[in-house]
């Protein structure tokens, strides 16, 4: 009972600060970009909390459970690509946009702009999707009777925390999630940073955990090089670099600073924020895994760990930590769509003269909407793939579309519309087809299609696609022009 009064203590407060929050909603920069108010240290706190979520916590985690200490090596991706975000951060503030479609219209047209908004909700619908997974695994753990059985079964617990979540998010928009974001991130941050150690003792060290491996008939977990090989990195580790540096949520964040020079300095710190956190959740999953024989258990390790290895106490704020940051990372990634429609299409093509009461209304309709689109997802991804591999497959889809042609308009002034147009079709089109369509298999030499996954060829073609056909274009293209003259 313990971890339940922890937990609806937690979100009854976010359901109230929503709440509250909702009432200072009056215009779509208020639910969009927060008023553009955004300090750094709050900036901070809002990109950790949303970036760390359930990719992390249930995705790098249960990959440390199946491979030990290798899997240390996981949050080069997200720290690769955070460094190279400090470099845009400030041109993404000085855009005075709401949305990365946006952003990708001013540049290219409208035939880009609509193809990235298309690959913006598919990406994040099925990253949504799995965040109520995780949301539902969470109850199912914590919610069990004297037996040690679940009292809900994973679709009903699955329901709850995907209403919770879009009840939360619909309510005040990027005003309260940002606020509470940043409670959550130092939550966060302090909880493993205690735990880590204590899961440490409890496992007798390193001594202890290499005879618990052992025992296990894993002796690999205790081994960092070999374990995988240069392929196996490149698909880990391209998927987040490429995300991050495209990712609609940390450029909304960037738009809702005060001051472009707040933009880069909160990224900054980031670099820091992030590889910490994403290192300390690595690291106590993997000692935990020493402590978990039964690999039922070991697939939500640091969820079992908060319930049955830690002490009851902190073992409640660690399952609270995890809970907050699921909830922050997903009222995130709904958040940007719902902002993406309004912006790119309503107010393009439907209702140009639309007032701010009624925008701040159909963006909190489009959560909803969105929502139990992203519920409906869920469903056909509940048990055909580990947190892990969803992860992966969501980021590559945003990754290979939409960052190249992102990057391109914020840096390389030869890009054109034609060129934008060809890299957005040709990721999707690569990510949604390497594994699925048998004719690709055909074409690509065994030894090469067995070990590859989307990412590599995905951002491959993407990227040549998008330099060939800038190239082939460029002087007929009256965009590259205009952005020359910027």
């Amino acid at each position: 009972m313990v971890y339940v009064a922890f937990i609806a203590i937690y979100l009854f407060g976010l359901i109230g600060i929503g709440v509250w929050k909702s009432t200072h909603i009056k215009t779509q920069a208020d639910f969009a970009v927060a008023g553009r108010s955004l300090t750094p240290w709050v900036l901070v706190g809002t990109m950790l909390a949303t970036w760390v979520g359930t990719g992390s916590i249930l995705g790098n985690a249960g990959k440390t459970y199946e491979t030990g200490m290798a899997a240390l090596i996981l949050p080069l991706g997200s720290f690769l690509g955070i460094i190279v975000l400090t470099q845009i951060a400030g041109r993404v503030r000085d855009y005075e946009t709401y949305t990365v479609p946006e952003i990708i219209g001013k540049r290219y047209g409208t035939g880009a702009r609509m193809l990235a908004m298309l690959a913006l909700i598919a990406a994040y619908m099925v990253i949504v999707s799995y965040q109520y997974n995780a949301g539902g695994a969470v109850l199912e753990t914590v919610l069990r009777d004297n037996a040690g059985q679940p009292l809900l079964t994973t679709r009903t617990a699955t329901i709850i925390a995907a209403v919770f979540i879009i009840a939360y998010t619909a309510l005040a928009g990027l005003v309260s999630v940002a606020y509470t974001d940043v409670a959550n991130g130092v939550i966060m941050t302090l909880t493993l940073l205690i735990a880590f150690p204590v899961l440490w003792v409890k496992a007798g060290g390193a001594s202890g955990m290499e005879a618990s491996f052992a025992a296990m008939g894993l002796p690999d977990h205790m081994t960092f090089w070999g374990v995988y090989s240069p392929m196996d990195i490149i698909n880990f580790c391209l998927p987040p670099f490429l995300l991050i540096m495209g990712d609609a949520n940390m450029y909304q964040r960037f738009s809702a600073s005060k001051t472009s020079a707040g933009a880069k300095r909160a990224t900054i710190f980031l670099i820091v924020a992030v590889l910490l956190v994403e290192l300390l959740i690595v690291a106590s999953a993997w000692v935990s895994a020493s402590m978990i024989p039964d690999a039922e258990n070991g697939r939500h390790v640091l969820i079992y760990a908060s319930r049955e290895i830690l002490p009851v106490a902190l073992g409640a704020v660690m399952m609270t930590t995890i809970v907050g940051i699921i909830i922050s990372t997903a009222d995130s990634f709904l958040l940007v769509p719902a902002n993406t429609i309004v912006r790119d299409f309503y107010l393009q093509y439907l209702k140009r003269d639309a007032s701010e009461k009624h925008i701040v209304f159909v963006s909190r309709v489009l959560v909803v909407v969105l929502g139990l689109i992203a519920y409906w997802v869920s469903e056909l991804f509940a048990e055909s793939e580990t947190f892990f591999t969803k992860a992966l497959y969501a980021y590559t889809i945003y990754g290979a579309a939409i960052t190249p042609a992102l990057v391109a308009a914020l840096f390389w002034k030869r890009a054109t519309k034609v060129g934008a147009i060809a890299s957005i079709a040709s990721g999707t089109l690569t990510t949604l087809l390497w594994k699925e369509a048998d004719w690709v298999q055909r074409l690509v030499p065994e030894n090469f299609y067995s070990a590859t996954d989307e990412v590599l060829p995905a951002i491959t073609v993407s990227v040549v696609c998008l330099i060939v056909f800038s190239l082939l274009t460029s002087r007929d293209d009256s965009t590259t022009a205009a952005a020359a003259s910027a």
